[in-house]
């Protein structure tokens, strides 16, 4: 692969070799976006492992029937539609909705393993998982996935401006909640509110 091209550059290339080569090169794009599809799956689905088994079966749709994603105008784009409609399949059919899961089911594979790195993220994450999941996966797709809000409306199937407003309420409370959780954690050494 060439290493000058975008991320779904890179996506529509792997399509297009499952495509020609059928199930055989599907590793090359399970390597390429695994982590960042479980990323996103556990969003909407709370859960490591059912985010997991979302893209196992999202990548045995594409294996089955490549075509549709090479075909795609946006594969990267696709294939993310593709992982949320699995979500939200595992999720109805689990109904998990109401279940609180702990922090460990969001940890994946990390390389920094700095402690304040790592409580950071944790606090993040646990405040990510508090909104609700429209806000929490644009958020994901914004930061995480560098999608602009017309890509994301795009892949939710929502406009544009309904995208950036879910991203501007989901920023907004989780400024909120890291405030707070920041003012009440006593092993915080820097200054905080109202001291």
């Amino acid at each position: 692969m060439n290493a000058s091209c975008t991320f779904p550059e890179l996506v529509r290339q792997c399509a297009e070799r499952i495509a020609e080569s059928g199930p055989a090169a599907l590793a090359g794009l399970f390597d390429l976006t695994a982590q960042r599809l479980v990323r996103y799956s556990v969003t909407i689905t709370r859960n490591q492992h059912d985010a997991e088994d979302a893209v196992q079966g999202t990548l045995v749709r594409v294996a089955d029937a490549p075509r549709f994603l090479c075909r795609a105008d946006e594969p990267w784009a696709y294939l993310l539609r593709m992982v949320r409609n699995e979500s939200l399949v595992i999720m109805r059919r689990r109904k998990r909705w109401a279940s609180l899961l702990s922090l460990t089911d969001l940890l994946t594979r990390r390389t920094v393993d700095e402690v304040e790195l790592e409580e950071t993220y944790r606090e993040v994450w646990a405040a990510l998982r508090t909104l609700p999941t429209e806000q929490s996966e644009v958020v994901v797709l914004k930061i995480w996935e560098t999608m602009n809000f017309a890509q994301i409306g795009d892949v939710l199937s929502i406009s544009p401006a309904t995208a950036a407003s879910r991203y501007r309420y989901a920023l907004e409370k989780l400024s909120r909640k890291l405030v707070r959780a920041a003012d009440v954690d006593p092993t915080r050494s820097e200054v905080r509110h109202g001291e």
